[in-house]
């Protein structure tokens, strides 16, 4: 049990650890609050407390995915729609 909580947060760590590089304010900035959280909470022996600020990382991690699906698409939209032009459909 312990193992499998430990390899679970290992690949939590190094997903958030991936996507940060992408993050608005900078992937060292990104590096450096992902640090201190799990640092935090680094003495943690409850399976159960664990296995909740599992779910809280994987709840992160959906969300930068869509953080940077939105920035994307924004940028998307910005690069090929032109306000000026109306359609005529």
């Amino acid at each position: 049990m312990a193992n499998l909580l430990k390899e679970q947060v290992i690949r939590l760590y190094k997903t958030l650890l991936y996507l940060g590089r992408e993050y608005p304010q900078g992937a060292a900035y990104f590096r450096g609050r992902l640090k201190t959280a799990f640092m935090k909470n680094k003495d943690e022996k409850d399976p159960e407390k664990i296995q909740k600020l599992v779910a809280r990382g994987d709840f992160v991690i959906k969300e930068l995915e869509a953080l940077y699906f939105l920035r994307k698409y924004r940028a998307m939209k910005k690069r090929y729609f032109d306000p000026e032009k109306k359609s005529d459909t």
